[in-house]
């Protein structure tokens, strides 16, 4: 175990799985006591002993209040607004006002329910390290996935309002906007896409790949390791920023392969 967060206090959102999962490990293994959150329960229950898992459904702001309050009794140094979903893939006329805002609602409002719950410590305290989970989407957008993208731009305007609403504070506000990231969520997204498009699932992945300037996709470890660097003294003077962990993205939807 390294010691960088030793005595620090850590949350994470849909942090029992995926790139959540490793976000909270890799806050652990720097030594930060780390609480998550998830809407899997067997996930949960496999949690390993380094994490504190609780099952909160973030888009309800009760719910994220009552997991929220007892631990930020108790001090909250870290807050990483992790949890999200793909939305639906289709074209805007075809999209559910139901799917628009259960996406916008886990994507977007739970970063602000969660936020608005630790503000108040972290304020008392004098410190603290946020950092919201964007995506390249919401850097240059993708067509056939308007909630999804719409989320991600938000809360890059969320992110960079919070950074100079609470730099006095000294609490530091950070985005990352990571690529396509390896995963069951990503096999998800390209099958979901190849269905769409009426194409393969080989042909939309070499798409994905293509428009990458070092062609490949992210390894969640990646995500992990930018999210400890901003929570730590190493970072103590970043704040505001989008920080994309992605490749280097030229496009996210190439028209044609080469």
């Amino acid at each position: 175990m390294n010691t960088e967060l030793t005595g620090k206090r850590a949350v994470v959102t849909a942090g029992a799985g995926g790139s959540g999962l490793v976000i909270a490990q890799g806050l652990a293994a720097e030594g930060a006591e780390v609480f998550v959150c998830d809407v899997d329960e067997t996930a949960i229950g496999n949690l390993p002993e380094s994490l504190t898992g609780s099952f909160v459904d973030v888009s309800d702001p009760d719910a994220v209040d009552a997991w929220l309050a007892p631990i930020v009794a108790d001090g909250i140094d870290i807050l990483i607004n992790n949890a999200g979903i793909a939305g639906p893939t289709a074209a805007i006329e075809d999209i559910t006002t139901e799917d628009w805002r259960r996406c916008l609602t886990i994507d977007l409002d739970s970063q602000f329910f969660c936020t608005r719950a630790v503000v108040p410590a972290m304020k008392k305290n004098g410190s603290g390290a946020i950092v919201n989970i964007s995506s390249t989407t919401g850097l240059m957008g993708l067509p056939m996935r308007a909630p999804y993208v719409a989320a991600k731009f938000a809360i890059v305007g969320l992110t960079k309002t919070l950074a100079m609403e609470l730099g006095r504070d000294n609490i530091r506000v950070n985005a990352i906007a990571p690529g396509s990231i390896t995963g069951d969520r990503m096999e998800r997204v390209i099958a979901a896409h190849a269905t769409a498009d009426g194409i393969s699932e080989d042909r939309v992945r070499a798409m994905y790949t293509q428009g990458v300037s070092l062609a490949s996709f992210v390894e969640p470890e990646e995500i992990s390791d930018m999210v400890v660097y901003l929570c730590s003294a190493r970072g103590r003077r970043i704040t505001g920023q989008v920080i994309a962990v992605d490749g280097g993205t030229e496009t996210l939807y190439p028209r044609e392969l080469s």
